[in-house]
């Protein structure tokens, strides 16, 4: 029943999947498995590392350093694909599918260094140094921090773990938004993306239909009663600040960093009084989106908004039936978009 209860509010967030739970077994034994279980379960090889942020946090991240399709050889220096989730999920989702439509095992297979994050706050990425998960203090971010701290430093230990000068980024919905801003606004950080494959982008939510961000928007006065514990636990968590943020940009065709309420609260926190617009054409990156014209989240008119600001826009492709979810769990997402992916980084070596 928890578990239906899981699924239908994430379905209710982000909308009707295309086909995604067609052929859902009653049970399956992943179901109570973590990241690394799932991955050995299909017989791939499974990494695990806690990496701490400049704040203090420690984020889970995992790795599929090679597929069953090609076979270990440690003078072999792979390609890495680094895996970014969107808001309310966590590195599983890049897994949950069956292995021939689940990105980070499709990645494996066709050679690629396969690196997968957690968000802080998500299922996998719920400790600090020094704060207690239960406490004001830990649940105080927003998709600010993930930019500021938590991206970077997962690029940089995948940087040193590998020797890789250069990797691919993937990123899915809030995976997206992190990503404009982090390689919007630290250089040092977008010089080591060779490509960003950026999957219903989000960088503004004027339009957006979502009923989760909506709720948060009109009931943003009592929102911190209980929502600390929903968000902390449907499906994988997020602070209620994170919600809150999001909420502020509603009615606002910019990106902009979390409003903290007040002048001296903000001049605390940007040396301004106002919170700082994010401006994506900072980003020298290149990049290649796909939407989905009934995305309730990453509305059409939103990615209208985004895509002339991206300067060195190298692909697009809208597909008509797809909603938010669909780019991860959606039965035909290989034909769709992952196929695209290989062909590009192929193209680009």
């Amino acid at each position: 029943m928890w578990y239906l209860f899981k699924m239908l509010s994430f379905i209710l967030i982000f909308g009707t999947t295309h086909g995604a739970y067609r052929n859902r077994r009653s049970m399956n034994p992943e179901e109570n498995m973590n990241i690394s279980q799932i991955i050995s379960y299909w017989g791939y090889p499974d990494e695990e590392y806690d990496i701490t942020t400049e704040d203090g946090y420690i984020l889970g991240l995992y790795r599929i350093p090679y597929g069953k399709t090609n076979s270990d050889n440690s003078s072999a220096q792979r390609l890495v694909v680094y895996l970014q989730h969107g808001l309310l999920t966590s590195a599983s989702s890049w897994i949950s599918n069956l292995p021939n439509s689940s990105l980070g095992f499709l990645l494996a297979d066709a050679g690629y260094d396969v690196w997968m994050g957690n968000s802080r706050g998500t299922t996998w990425s719920r400790k600090h140094l020094y704060l207690e998960t239960n406490s004001k203090e830990f649940w105080a971010f927003s998709f600010d921090e993930m930019a500021k701290y938590d991206l970077p430093a997962s690029i940089d230990f995948i940087v040193k773990q590998t020797q890789q000068e250069e990797i691919f980024y993937v990123g899915h919905s809030q995976g997206t938004t992190i990503a404009f801003i982090t390689f919007s606004t630290i250089p040092i950080i977008a010089g080591r993306i060779k490509i960003f494959f950026a999957f219903a982008p989000v960088f503004s939510i004027k339009y957006s239909k979502s009923p989760l961000i909506k709720m948060a928007y009109n009931w943003k006065s009592v929102i911190k009663s209980r929502m600390d514990v929903y968000m902390s636990q449907n499906p994988a968590g997020t602070s209620v600040q994170n919600m809150l943020h999001w909420s502020q940009l509603l009615n606002s065709s910019h990106l902009k960093a979390f409003d903290w309420g007040s002048p001296v609260l903000n001049l605390v926190h940007f040396n301004q009084t106002t919170s700082p617009l994010y401006n994506v054409a900072n980003m020298n990156v290149s990049t290649a989106t796909w939407s989905g014209e009934s995305d309730l989240l990453a509305d059409p008119e939103d990615v209208k908004i985004l895509l002339p600001e991206i300067r060195n826009h190298i692909y697009h492709k809208t597909i008509s039936y797809y909603n938010h979810i669909d780019f991860l769990f959606g039965l035909d997402v290989y034909h769709q978009v992952y196929h695209e992916i290989i062909d590009i980084i192929q193209g680009n070596l």
